[in-house]
């Protein structure tokens, strides 16, 4: 039997016992009775709160994990290094020798890859040397692609209004290319969104949308509102050539982008009217290269329900449709950072019905797919924070609370 698999009620006894407590006397310092201790030993009465489980750790003076049975660790956080990102956008000079184009898709693939594996800290150090290179490059696209991952990571680490900066950037970089552009955007849409700037987000997202998306094949000669609800409405822009499945998987993208803004802003009509035209786009894509790494498809549809319902405060469509959506296999086959990120959200769901061990569950899932996403995400530690602050807290929070450093 592992340290894993033993029992933490047998912790509880084999830590009592070296610290030369008899069970009266561990049950005094508890304030509790003989009979309790030996229920918790024996496993005839749960060990589920953590508040409890950190009295016991005190009085037997070992940390929590030790009676988890999970090894000493250093506090998880915010990796260090989002001051040389700062740095390296604030660098305008362009080196004299720059990188060949080969050389530097390499580098921009395996950023990315390290993006999807929810490997965080290593991207930290390799993000200044990655802009570095690709400001002094002559290739508009690799430059895109690393503001963009630059962004994205800026928000993981709630550097929102940095990461708006590197998603400009792209913008700027986009040029004249629509599709460019329409990728930048989305890194544009999650850096608003972020910032709590849904209608700037809705605006965004809804106007790169409309130039790369051909009208709907249902909706005949049917107009597609302006971003802020008028009736000044008109037709998205059809650039020939461009209605392919690279520019619709992009395009559908932005329209999951824009129903979640509109969710934010309280739009729940709107919202789901965007969420059906994205799902009308994902089912014309069969087995694209997901060149921009959007990973957008059915299944980025009906995690957008979910959020989008959640986002909207009806946490209990939002639970329903969660638990047919993570049985699916195609949820199992999304990156590691997206199936993770979309955990955390959850778990602010379950929050909100004060469902405390769905949080937890959905918290851990995240840990277990994605460990970043929990741990050095602010948005997580709030979550944690919270579902630790109640009374009864559900054990399984406890390690994570503890890897993050936050004590009831």
């Amino acid at each position: 039997m592992t340290g894993d698999d033993i029992p933490i009620g047998r912790r509880v006894a084999s830590w009592r016992v070296r610290r030369q407590m008899t069970q009266q006397m561990l049950a005094d310092r508890l304030r509790r009775s003989k009979s309790w201790v030996d229920k918790i030993e024996r496993g005839v009465r749960p060990l589920d709160r953590y508040s409890v489980i950190q009295e016991l750790a005190h009085v037997l003076r070992v940390e929590p994990e030790a009676l988890l049975g999970q090894p000493r660790t250093a506090p998880a956080g915010t990796p260090d290094g989002v001051d040389g990102i700062r740095a390296a956008l604030a660098r305008y000079d362009i080196p004299h020798a720059p990188p060949q184009t080969d050389e530097l898709r390499r580098q921009v693939g395996h950023a990315w890859l390290t993006y999807q594996h929810a490997h965080y800290g290593q991207l930290v150090r390799l993000l200044p040397g990655l802009l570095d290179a690709a400001q002094g490059a002559r290739s508009a696209e690799l430059l895109v692609q690393s503001y963009r991952i630059t962004s994205s990571l800026l928000v993981k680490l709630g550097e929102a209004d940095l990461a708006w900066l590197a998603a400009d950037r792209a913008m700027g970089a986009a040029g004249d290319d629509p599709i460019l552009a329409a990728t930048a955007a989305i890194s544009v849409a999650q850096a608003l969104r972020a910032s709590n700037r849904d209608r700037l987000a809705l605006a965004a997202t809804l106007t790169a949308a409309n130039r790369i998306l051909p009208p709907s094949a249902d909706a005949g000669d049917q107009e597609v509102c302006g971003p802020f609800g008028d009736r000044t409405c008109r037709k998205p822009l059809d650039h020939g050539g461009q209605g392919d499945h690279r520019g619709r998987a992009v395009g559908g993208t932005l329209l999951l982008q824009a129903a979640l803004a509109a969710a934010g802003c309280g739009d729940a009509c709107r919202a789901d009217e965007l969420t059906d035209r994205a799902a009308g786009v994902a089912a014309d894509l069969r087995g694209y290269d997901d060149t921009h790494r959007t990973s957008f498809g059915p299944i980025a549809v009906d995690l957008a329900r979910v959020l989008s319902a959640a986002q909207r405060g009806d946490a209990d469509e939002a639970l329903q449709r969660h638990l047919a959506v993570v049985r699916r296999e195609a949820f199992r086959r999304l990156p590691a950072e997206y199936r993770g990120a979309y955990l955390v959200d959850v778990a602010r769901a379950y929050l909100q019905v004060g469902d405390l061990r769905g949080a937890a569950r959905a918290l851990v899932d995240a840990d277990s797919v994605a460990p970043a996403e929990v741990r050095c995400r602010p948005l997580a530690r709030t979550v944690i924070a919270e579902i630790a602050r109640a009374t009864p807290a559900p054990a399984g929070v406890a390690r994570l609370a503890t890897l993050v450093g936050l004590t009831r």
